[in-house]
């Protein structure tokens, strides 16, 4: 799981403010640790389907993030892939 220390340092990270935890970049940046931790987790346990789904979920929402991000800033859309090293 992610503990509340890493996400304080994701919200610092890419938030706009320190006390930003909801903008489109911070969720962008939590949902792609999740992502990283569910992936690890199926690589130790392929048959665990239920988390599979998840996992899918969880891309599909960060999917929508990023096209509402590029949409309104597209500045703002290159800095998260960039600095998470997600191919646009």
């Amino acid at each position: 799981m992610i503990t509340k220390e890493i996400k304080e340092t994701i919200a610092k990270e890419f938030g706009r403010s320190e006390i930003d935890t909801g903008s489109s970049e911070v969720q962008i940046a939590l949902i792609t640790e999740r992502i990283k931790h569910i992936a690890s987790h199926l690589k130790s346990f392929p048959k665990d389907k239920h988390s599979r789904r998840g996992l899918i979920r969880l891309v599909a929402r960060r999917r929508a993030f990023f096209g509402y991000l590029k949409k309104t800033s597209f500045e703002r859309y290159e800095f998260v892939a960039n600095k998470l090293g997600i191919k646009k």
